[in-house]
């Protein structure tokens, strides 16, 4: 029998760690239990902040503490230490942004100051040192610190110096730049060590103080659930806002109006990536509605591709109106309201 991704990095996990390390005892939970979408505070392994939540995790690491949960303000007497979200896409053919899609889960840890770790377990694929790098600034600015793997044996030397915090300070220090090595390398040989180039193939702009990042999705790519649009969304989003987290983030939709925003804000109440899309701190989504500067001719373009693929003559008209945007967003003749 073919094990899921979860039932196979939860038997390794066991396997590798069993269910208490150094006196810190393991949160895990079998494949077919929900009880891991419940708050850690009571008795689950979703975390989150200031009511937002960040998806469940696979395993969490707890000592017999006080902590109070940012998700809801309560206080118990579990301390979470690691939070952990685990992989097997690096055997089943996932690259590119597929790998950013659950970054967020082990976020809620993060933002709680714990040490998040997304775990990819080793397979044909690499991971992305994209994902590196948005651990790492992540790490600048959020309460906790966020390490990626495919080595559970650092989790292991995490929970063996947890009670030594000079020692676990200066592991996860040391490891986190390790993480920045590995990003650094990939991005000089990818854009030259210039945001700039990195900006123009990455459908970025950077100006004074804040940063654009825009996509041709459309409103039924939220609502219809094949398209897993909202995952690739909020993982797009997530490295654009930790990239640039000196700046303002504005995530662009210029085929989506306000009324598509309206339709799915009052749709989509319950789903988890549209909430994170709309409440993230520090982060704006933006439609055509919102570029002051905005020509009709290039306004009735985007409409009439409003709801179709981008592919084909759509793709085409997509691209020619992008260019005048990007251009007007650069020479100053467009901004956002």
């Amino acid at each position: 029998m073919a094990y899921s991704s979860d039932e196979i990095i939860k038997r390794e996990i066991l396997d590798t760690l069993g269910h208490e390390t150094n006196g810190i005892k393991l949160r895990i939970f079998p494949q077919s239990s929900n009880e891991d979408q419940k708050p850690f505070s009571e008795g689950g392994l979703t975390f989150g902040f200031e009511g937002v939540s960040y998806g469940s995790c696979d395993a969490a690491w707890y000592v017999d503490e006080q902590w109070i949960d940012g998700l809801n303000g309560k206080e118990i007497n579990k301390k979470p230490v690691i939070a952990l979200e685990g992989t097997d896409a690096l055997s089943r053919n996932s690259a590119g942004n597929a790998l950013y899609q659950r970054f967020h889960h082990a976020l809620g840890g993060v933002k709680n100051g714990i040490v998040g770790v997304y775990y990819l377990k080793k397979g044909t694929q690499k991971i992305q040192p994209d994902l590196y790098g948005m651990a790492y600034f992540a790490s600048k600015v959020e309460k906790g610190k966020y390490l990626i793997t495919d080595d559970l044996s650092v989790v292991k030397d995490l929970l063996e110096c947890y009670h030594d915090p000079v020692a676990f300070s200066a592991y996860v220090d040391a490891y986190l730049e390790k993480m920045h090595e590995l990003f650094i390398t990939k991005f000089n040989a990818a854009y030259g060590g210039d945001w700039e180039k990195f900006a123009e193939q990455r459908s970025t702009i950077i100006q004074n103080g804040y940063v654009i990042k825009y996509a041709g999705r459309m409103r039924r790519n939220f609502t219809d659930g094949s398209q897993r649009a909202g995952h690739i969304a909020v993982g797009e989003m997530f490295l654009t806002k930790y990239y640039f987290y000196d700046k303002k983030f504005y995530y662009l939709f210029p085929k989506m109006t306000h009324k598509d925003l309206e339709v799915l804000d009052h749709s989509k109440t319950t789903d988890k990536e549209w909430f994170l899309l709309r409440n993230e701190p520090n982060v704006e989504i933006k439609t055509m509605d919102d570029i002051s500067g905005l020509d009709k001719e290039c306004r009735d373009a985007l409409l009439s591709i409003q709801d179709t693929p981008l592919k084909g003559d759509a793709m085409r008209t997509f691209n020619k109106c992008m260019k005048t945007i990007v251009e007007g967003f650069k020479s100053g003749k467009l901004k956002l309201k």
